[in-house]
């Protein structure tokens, strides 16, 4: 009897061994078969994601922007007409806010904040609305200045690229919003579409005015931008001509953008998007090289840009180094002392080094670039030992980081 139990207890384990192992091999297969079908419906997706990427170049992201994308050196810019104005009366770059607040220097009937990101230095004004940012104190602007800033288009809050508004207007509001489709007494909005093509209209409210607006796309695909990505606007207005430039390239030139006399724009803002924008910077005045250097004996360059904190030039500097070497080929006797300076922030032996750097890399430019002979040539930096204001303002700080050109 008990070697019978026994022997049941024995064939009743065995069997339910067996069944056991079954189940685990039934489990294994159907999870290889679910991870067959998991690697089929990603592969899916995946092709489904590509054929929509050649769709909208909006939407690449940004590792393969960055495999495209070719490094941006001064000779790229080499058609490059731009020449900021010689004094700055407006600038941006957020240094005196605090992160995550709204900055100071303007108004808002949304939101915005100061923000710094990983995708390139500084700091950011940050914005994901469909409202305006705009200076809180009027502009005074001249019939000839220049208007440029950095900005990074970024998604929005559904995960898509929303694009934004540029508006350089004529305020009707001293301190509060201009509302409507067409705000203000006149203006300008450069515009930047969701798909990343970029256009522009013109209109003036007056009676006079109301059928002389314009617009107008660059329907290009190699002008498009993508989230993720810096670009450097740059807006040129002298009298009723305006002329826009993205990175290098100038992509509207309008001559009768404003046909009526007496237009004065006074506000700019930023609207209806979602970006990141900052060195907005508003100079004023056409720079005279040749006058300044041969018959003043020193020029003053605010035309030439350097990487934060660095001495490596940006490629938008080309046409004023460029006007400068014209100027030195055309007077192949006189000799020149390059001098760098810089603002207060930081410290002071930190600063005497940059500007020392910055003005050895105008000279080596000069030379390398544009054939001017290095004998012809000294550099110097002063730090922010000679400052020509108080380093107060963020427009203040931006006089005294300059370059001088003096005639030896």
């Amino acid at each position: 009897m008990k070697f019978t139990a026994v022997l049941g207890l024995a064939l009743c384990l065995i069997i339910s061994s067996s069944f056991s192992q079954l189940g685990f091999l039934k489990k294994k297969a159907e999870e290889k078969i679910t991870k067959e079908i998991e690697k089929k419906i990603e592969g899916s997706e995946e092709e489904d994601k590509d054929k929509d990427k050649e769709k909208d170049p909006s939407t690449k992201n940004k590792d393969e922007k960055k495999d495209e994308a070719k490094p941006v050196g001064l000779q790229s810019y080499s058609k490059y007409d731009f020449v900021p104005g010689e004094k700055v009366i407006f600038f941006e770059d957020f240094s005196q806010d605090n992160i995550g607040d709204f900055p100071a220097l303007w108004n808002t009937n949304g939101s915005a904040e100061v923000v710094t990101t990983n995708l390139y230095p500084g700091r950011w004004m940050k914005f994901i609305t469909n409202s305006a940012i705009w200076t809180d104190n009027l502009l005074t602007l001249p019939d000839n200045y220049t208007i440029e800033y950095d900005v990074i288009p970024i998604k929005n809050e559904e995960g898509n690229m929303q694009g934004y508004t540029f508006r350089l207007m004529q305020a009707i509001n001293v301190k509060s919003y201009d509302g409507g489709g067409v705000p203000g007494k006149n203006a300008l909005a450069y515009t930047l579409e969701y798909h990343g093509r970029s256009g522009y209209n013109t209109y003036m409210n007056e009676e006079a005015g109301r059928d002389l607006g314009l617009r107008g796309y660059k329907d290009e695909r190699k002008y498009y931008q993508t989230f993720n990505q810096l670009y450097h606007i740059a807006i040129w207005i002298q009298k009723a001509r305006v002329r826009i430039y993205l990175d290098e390239n100038k992509i509207f030139d309008l001559p009768r953008a404003f046909s009526l006399p007496g237009i004065k724009m006074d506000r700019i803002r930023f609207e209806e998007g979602a970006a990141m924008v900052s060195n907005i910077r508003i100079a004023v005045g056409t720079p005279d090289l040749r006058s300044k250097l041969m018959t003043e004996g020193k020029l003053v360059s605010y035309g030439l840009y350097f990487d934060i904190n660095k001495e490596n030039l940006k490629p938008e500097s080309y046409a004023t180094l460029k006007g400068i070497a014209d100027v030195l080929k055309e007077n192949p006797g006189v000799r020149v002392k390059i001098v760098g300076h810089t603002d207060s922030d930081g410290a002071d032996e930190a600063n005497l080094d940059l500007s020392k750097r910055r003005a050895a890399s105008v000279k080596k430019e000069l030379v390398n670039t544009f054939g001017i002979e290095e004998s012809r040539l000294e550099s110097d930096g002063m730090g922010e030992s000679q400052p020509i204001v108080g380093n107060d303002t963020p427009a203040n700080k931006a006089l005294n980081r300059r370059v001088e050109f003096i005639k030896l």
